[in-house]
């Protein structure tokens, strides 16, 4: 059975739709499995909001259970053998690393009221992973912590968004896979998956007659700090994340009503809210802006399997703020769904 399945799967072509994160997780693990793949991308690889700084792989709060912290937290420990397979691949790094995280506590109140979120971790985590409190916290970046206390956790990875997309789409073609760039979809061949972003909630919204989602404006900077084997910060809002290269970025802002997807002023507020956080980099040239839209499901969740009403047609998108997290686990379920006819997909991230 296991020979004919992988006999079928180097038959099946199949058309993806969009150049982001989602769009290429899916396509490599297709192709790896041995499906024919063409991958169009109307302008460039990662050019939506694929193509930002941060790269924080953060999870979700432990406490309070449910299926989409599960799904996410079985991407974030698939995450090592994914991407490190990507960058054996291409022979390109993807800025993949677990180093952890660091979180100042405001008071002895809140470090109370930390306690079963800590406790859920031991619970819900793997060993070594949970989070603690810390009164002596390792890193070259460590916020102010009015109590003294940090809350720390050695699940909270990063990656370099810009890289990791070079690398999946160089993947896919050392592989026999076709990513064609900068022009529009003209054939189709096979199933066809739909990972468009913020355009395509659009579309999905027009197609179905009511809102699905939208785009969230967000903006990010980079700065030239090295400081690649310190976790990153959560504080004050912000993300600051040091990554391998020897930058470090910091984001974003969410802007539900905007004219404009140009780097604006917000970005300079965010640079100084950093610098104050991390003192370390307040001297730290910016040495690039960015702003995109972020499709937003209004559920929160991804929305992934098929698109009603169009046999053969699939979505996979709402990635939002957790999509390079999410994509592992993502790749799998919709390789999985589109390949095998074996569909995994939780109920609350389907679209009915």
């Amino acid at each position: 059975m296991r020979a004919t399945r992988g006999r079928l799967r180097a038959l099946t072509s199949v058309t993806i739709v969009g150049g982001g994160i989602f769009g290429l997780a899916c396509g490599w693990e297709m192709t790896r499995r041995g499906a024919s793949v063409r991958l169009f991308e109307a302008v460039r690889i990662g050019a939506g909001s694929s193509g930002g700084h941060v790269g924080a792989l953060a999870p979700h709060a432990p406490e309070n259970w449910n299926s989409k912290k599960a799904f996410q937290l079985d991407s974030l420990l698939m995450a090592p053998a994914f991407w490190a397979e990507v960058e054996a691949a291409s022979g390109l790094p993807t800025g993949y690393g677990r180093m952890g995280r660091l979180q100042p506590v405001a008071d002895a109140a809140a470090a109370d009221r930390l306690q079963d979120r800590i406790a859920a971790s031991r619970h819900r985590w793997p060993g070594g992973c949970a989070m603690r409190l810390t009164p002596a916290p390792q890193g070259k970046l460590i916020p102010h912590s009015p109590s003294g206390l940090w809350l720390c956790d050695g699940l909270t990875a990063r990656l370099a968004p810009r890289a990791a997309a070079a690398a999946l789409a160089t993947a896919i073609r050392n592989h026999g896979g076709a990513i064609l760039e900068g022009q529009p979809t003209d054939i189709f061949a096979g199933p066809l998956l739909w990972a468009t972003g913020t355009p395509g909630l659009a579309d999905l919204s027009r197609d179905l007659g009511r809102p699905i989602g939208m785009g969230v404006k967000g903006q990010s900077a980079l700065l030239r700090h090295a400081a690649p084997d310190t976790p990153q910060v959560f504080a004050d809002g912000l993300h600051i994340v040091p990554h391998a290269d020897g930058t470090v970025a910091v984001g974003s802002t969410s802007e539900n009503d905007y004219d404009h997807l140009d780097p604006d002023g917000q970005i300079d507020t965010l640079i100084a809210r950093a610098r104050a956080v991390c003192p370390p980099l307040r001297d730290a040239p910016v040495i690039d802006r960015w702003a995109g839209a972020r499709p937003r499901a209004r559920t929160r969740a991804p929305i992934l399997g098929p698109w009603p009403g169009r046999p053969g047609h699939f979505v996979a998108n709402g990635g939002f703020k957790i999509g390079f997290g999410m994509a592992p686990k993502i790749a799998q379920v919709m390789a999985d769904l589109i390949l095998d006819g074996h569909d995994a997909i939780p109920d609350g991230f389907r679209l009915t």
